[in-house]
């Protein structure tokens, strides 16, 4: 009996080190000794009953119950093996719909380059109605596993007016950026709509890390960077804006000129003509390193011809027809796969689009290279006609394969023969095609990563970009006149196929 009650003390001394040591690592030596005691007891009441234990162990239900608690012990050494590793090594997983938990690699990137100590300080009141503050801390949770110089505080504004009053606060749910270059606020609309751009950009202006804007060109029928319609450009916006860029429109008959914090000038899709200021003002500011991201369509007004000559390429009027590679079921929308993009993209297209042609003389200080191209199936249609099958002409169309998108930067200052450094060239990326980067057409292939990646391209980066949205939307299928004869052909009689060949089994085992 005794040597029962010594067993017993010995296991409930081991339970009981077990837990602290998992629950409580603060008194771990307390739980050793646990451990240890639970051990010795367990020993002594072995050795004291050695021979009733070997016979037990011995018999056929000892053998039983011997490898019943081996394999519970296997068990149970593999899932604390498995918590131990954890600890170690963290990793948050989130399996919400719209991986709002997940931050951008553009942010995770900030976040380790973060020299300087950034405290955030959120002014949350307890009554949260619509769980703001709930889900900002959980995502400046995250913040903080990417970088050791963030620090976050909650504090209750009615408990602390005094510093409420010191930040300015105006509204509950409010979350303050206090870094070297001063203080930033978010406020809990800008929370509800885009967080993480809100809080990124915030930790970007308190460290005194510049943001590259991007302004869209207005005044000529351009499509609006706000418009949620199928012709608007806000998903591109949004793209932007996740990437870190600053965004907004500029019209140079109001300004009358380009502000000096413009790192790209957007020209998407213009309808109207620009005036010669326009013109001159454009000019003027690329001669200057300016880059810029041009998108015309096959209806262009005029002046856009004047504003690229100076730059070695011509912008045809007409329709490009590619028969070999489009977008089913338009002809007029060019595919381009992997091996005609400049920058390995695998499916981009463009819904209407003309060619960039290059000069035939072009200045000797400046680099062009092709963006992205069309087959050797494919011409210029100069009259073309929606109603009409598009048919080949020689005497008037202009045979493929054509530029699509071209690439242009100043190699050197003219007669000098030291090239530029990137910062100091003038770049273009001029584009036959603005609709490829309207919100109907942004999503689907990769059209959003040649948009991004072109603006990336004139801001002096050069990887590649992937746009990180959290939202879910709607893509559509590319597909080329292969894969659509395909899908038609099946659609008809792949499944009366599938049918006869199943009633044909059946009555031959029938049979």
């Amino acid at each position: 009996m005794q040597t029962a009650l010594i067993a017993v003390l010995g296991l409930v001394s081991l339970l009981v080190g077990l837990i602290l040591m998992l629950i409580l690592p603060g008194i771990r030596a307390f739980s050793w000794i646990l451990l240890a005691l639970g051990a010795v007891l367990l020993t002594a009441s072995f050795i004291i009953e050695f021979r009733r234990v070997k016979g037990a162990l011995v018999s056929r239900r000892g053998k039983f119950g011997t490898s019943a608690t081996i394999m519970v012990s296997i068990f149970i050494g593999i899932i604390l093996l498995i918590n131990a590793i954890s600890i170690g090594n963290y990793h948050r997983f989130d399996f919400t719909g719209l991986a709002q938990f997940t931050l951008t690699s553009q942010t995770k990137d900030v976040l380790a380059e973060l020299e300087a100590p950034v405290e955030v300080l959120c002014f949350f009141a307890p009554d949260d109605a619509y769980g703001i503050a709930s889900y900002a801390t959980s995502l400046l949770n995250e913040y903080q596993n990417y970088s050791d110089q963030l620090s976050v505080k909650v504090v209750d504004p009615d408990e602390h007016p005094d510093q409420a009053r010191q930040y300015e606060i105006t509204q509950y749910q409010t979350v303050v950026f206090k870094g070297p270059e001063g203080n930033r606020l978010v406020y809990p609309e800008e929370i509800i709509t885009a967080a993480e751009h809100a809080f990124t950009s915030a930790i970007l202006e308190v460290t005194g890390i510049t943001q590259k804007k991007v302004y869209f060109l207005t005044g000529h029928g351009e499509s609006s960077i706000l418009l949620g319609s199928d012709s608007g450009y806000s998903t591109a916006r949004e793209g932007l804006l996740d990437n870190l860029y600053q965004v907004d429109t500029l019209d140079i008959l109001v300004t009358h000129s380009i502000p000096d914090d413009c790192a790209v000038l957007v020209i998407a899709g213009p309808v109207k003509s620009l005036t010669s200021d326009e013109v001159e003002t454009i000019k003027g500011y690329l001669k200057n390193n300016g880059r810029a991201l041009i998108l015309t369509n096959p209806n262009f007004p005029p002046e856009m011809k004047a504003l690229m000559s100076p730059w070695g390429i011509t912008v045809e009027e007409g329709t490009l027809i590619d028969t070999a590679s489009y977008a089913a079921p338009s002809l007029e929308s060019p595919s381009v796969p992997r091996t005609r993009n400049q920058l390995g993209l695998s499916a981009t297209y463009f819904p209407g689009a003309t060619a960039i042609i290059p000069e035939e003389e072009i200045p000797e200080n400046l680099q062009i290279a092709p963006l992205v191209w069309t087959s050797q199936d494919s011409w210029l249609e100069k009259n073309y006609d929606p109603d009409n099958e598009p048919v080949f002409d020689e005497d008037v169309d202009i045979e493929g394969p054509l530029a699509i998108g071209i690439l242009i930067a100043t190699a050197a200052p003219e007669g000098a023969e030291e090239e530029l450094p990137e910062e100091e060239q003038t770049r273009l990326v001029v584009i036959g095609d603005s609709d490829f980067a309207t919100n109907r057409h942004f999503l689907n292939g990769n059209n959003s990563d040649l948009f991004l990646t072109s603006v990336n391209w004139l801001t002096v980066g050069t990887e590649l970009i992937s746009i990180d949205r959290k939202v879910l939307q709607t893509r559509r299928l590319i597909i080329g006149p292969e894969e659509a004869r395909f899908l038609n052909i099946s659609s008809i009689g792949l499944l009366p196929v599938i049918i006869l060949v199943i009633g044909g089994v059946i009555w031959w085992r029938r049979r």
